[in-house]
């Protein structure tokens, strides 16, 4: 095998042509298209070393996809209200960093339905349509409401989570057991169950700051010959070198003949790809 690419790994770069996902590898400044490599043989080898993505700090061990842990319990972008952003804490003046959160938090932000595993509910700001739905895997995807800021998404959000799930089924997701699902008639649904809720937060907040949507549905194919029947996860902190033959992309994860590896959670390793 051939080196490629080596440095710090990033999540994979993702884009849509044709309805298809595009995928791009990423190590420190280099990028390698990876679509092309379907049924090559390909190796990743992590190098020993993790650099923090944030400060450069070398830490033997990566907080929330990437981070030190000093930078993890300091970063605005670390705090639990990105993962949960209903409890924003910013009106209290406990924001890590305000700047940061004015300028990230307080934007539009899409809350969509999802079909990646069975229909989900999830958020994410307008610029990050469609990476959000390729980075989970989604085969189809609807916007369903355009909100004025981070935490009034995570108040419908909310909502919502009493009645769909918010999290992908990975393993159900990189099988290919997903059966197509009608969004729009789940939109219309789930809109009557939470009328009265959702009802006091669009006063709350204004129905200009509260927008429904009524958007197309995307659908996403992926690059994959083969789905796996039995799904074996493989880690570079068991086994610094992983490889076999690239069977497909989805979400972000390699599909290998050896099993299934997910470069997110890798993020900030120092890392060799070489592909025959």
């Amino acid at each position: 095998m051939q080196a490629e690419l080596q440095g710090a790994l990033r999540k994979m770069r993702v884009g849509l042509d044709q309805g298809v996902a595009q995928y791009e590898l990423v190590c420190g400044d280099q990028t390698l298209a990876l679509n092309t490599l379907l049924g090559r043989q390909v190796r990743l080898r992590h190098l020993g070393e993790i650099n923090c993505i944030h400060c450069g700090r070398k830490t033997k061990k990566s907080f929330n996809q990437g981070y030190c842990y000093p930078c993890f319990t300091k970063l605005a972008e670390c705090d639990s209200c990105i993962v949960s952003p209903e409890k924003c804490h910013y009106h209290l003046g406990t924001c890590r960093d305000p700047a940061w959160g004015e300028q990230y938090c307080f934007q539009s932000h899409i809350v969509y339905l999802a079909n990646s595993s069975g229909i989900k509910v999830g958020i994410t700001r307008g610029t990050q349509v469609p990476t959000r739905w390729i980075d989970q895997g989604a085969v189809q995807a609807l916007p369903i409401l355009r909100v004025d800021s981070r935490y009034q998404s995570g108040l419908v959000e909310h909502l919502f989570k009493a009645e769909v799930a918010d999290k992908t089924n990975w393993r159900k997701m990189l099988k290919g057991e997903v059966e197509a699902l009608d969004l729009k008639a789940e939109r219309d649904r789930l809109f009557d169950v939470i009328a009265a809720p959702l009802g006091e937060v669009e006063r709350q907040f204004g129905l200009q700051a509260i927008q429904r949507l009524d958007a197309e549905e995307l659908q996403i194919d992926y690059p994959v010959l083969n789905y796996p029947l039995k799904v074996s996860s493989l880690n570079l902190d068991k086994t610094p070198e992983v490889g076999g033959q690239l069977q497909g992309i989805k979400g972000q994860y390699l599909i290998l003949d050896s099993g299934v590896i997910n470069l997110r959670k890798f993020t900030a390793y120092q890392v060799e790809f070489s592909s025959e």
